[in-house]
């Protein structure tokens, strides 16, 4: 039941910041949105897990659209 809830509602984010000279956890967390390279979008499902993501690196991404 919890997918049904979600399954229509989605997040894109964009990147805007750079990941040279970051942790390598803010690396990989970016390459777990499908983020590695600047101005890249991605439309992801919104899950507690990516909103968590996107929280960690809330300084290099932002949030273009939410339906």
């Amino acid at each position: 039941m919890a997918n049904a809830k979600t399954a229509g509602k989605t997040v894109t984010v964009e990147q805007i910041g750079s990941p040279i000279r970051r942790p390598k956890d803010q690396r990989q967390t970016l390459i777990g949105l499908g983020l590695n390279k600047m101005n890249r979008r991605r439309t992801l499902v919104d899950t507690p897990a990516v909103r968590g993501m996107i929280a960690k690196v809330a300084h290099m991404v932002r949030i273009v659209d939410e339906a």
